[in-house]
C-alpha cells in the first residue's frame, strides 16, 4: 500500500487550485483526486440506500417498543376502563391502543442506541495511530499518492494543500489510479494530520 495524503476542501475551486498546484509542483496526476464525501450515513452502499443494513443505534429498539408497547396498552386500557361512562364501550379499546402506540414509541426511544458507532472504532484504533483518529468529514476532498518514503515529498503536499484553504488533512494507505482512489472506504476510520 501507498500513503495518501487527503484533504478537507472549503469548495470546489480550492480543490481545483490545489490540484493545479500540486501538478505544477510535479506531483503526477494520475496519482491525484478530488471528490466529494457524503455525510456519514448516506454513502448509497445497499440499494435501498445507506451505509448498513439496519441502524447500528436501533438494536434494541424492538425490544423497547414491545415492552413500551404491552405497558402502554395496559395503562391505556386502565384509563379506558376509567373513561367508560363519558366514551362508551369504545373507551377501552381506544385506550389501550392510544396506550400501545405511545408506549411503543417511548420503549423503542429508550431502547436506542445514542452513541456512534464510530466512536467505538476510534477508541479501538487510538493506541493503533499515531495522529487522531475520527470519521471523515463530509465535503469536498483532495487525495495525492505518495510513496510515503519521501518525507520531503509529504511536506510539500501538506504545505501545498494549507496554502489552498485545506480544513482538515488525514493520512491514509491506499492506491490512486488514473486519477481515482481505488480502495477507498468512506467509512474508514481516518488519522487526522496534526495542524
Amino acid at each position: 500500500m501507498s500513503t495518501i495524503i487527503a484533504a478537507l476542501m472549503p469548495d470546489q475551486d480550492h480543490a481545483l487550485e490545489a490540484i493545479a498546484a500540486l501538478r505544477d509542483a510535479g506531483f503526477p496526476t494520475d496519482r491525484m483526486t478530488h471528490f466529494y464525501v457524503n455525510p456519514n450515513g448516506q454513502h448509497d452502499i445497499y440499494p435501498i440506500g445507506g451505509d448498513e443494513r439496519a441502524s447500528p443505534g436501533s438494536r434494541e429498539s424492538g425490544k423497547g417498543a414491545l415492552a413500551g408497547g404491552g405497558i402502554g396498552a395496559v395503562v391505556g386500557a386502565v384509563a379506558g376502563i376509567a373513561a367508560t361512562p363519558v366514551a362508551g364501550p369504545l373507551g377501552v379499546p381506544i385506550g389501550a391502543g392510544i396506550g400501545a402506540y405511545t408506549g411503543s414509541l417511548m420503549g423503542a426511544m429508550k431502547r436506542t442506541d445514542k452513541d456512534s458507532e464510530a466512536d467505538e472504532v476510534v477508541e479501538e484504533n487510538a493506541s493503533v495511530h499515531d495522529g487522531d483518529v475520527t470519521e471523515r468529514k463530509a465535503g469536498i476532498h483532495v487525495a495525492v499518492q505518495t510513496d510515503g518514503t519521501d518525507q520531503g515529498g509529504v511536506d510539500r503536499i501538506v504545505r501545498t494543500l494549507r496554502t489552498h484553504g485545506a480544513i482538515e488533512l488525514e493520512q491514509a494507505d491506499g492506491h490512486i489510479r488514473n486519477g481515482s482512489w481505488e480502495d477507498f472506504d468512506p467509512n474508514a476510520v481516518v488519522t487526522v494530520l496534526p495542524r
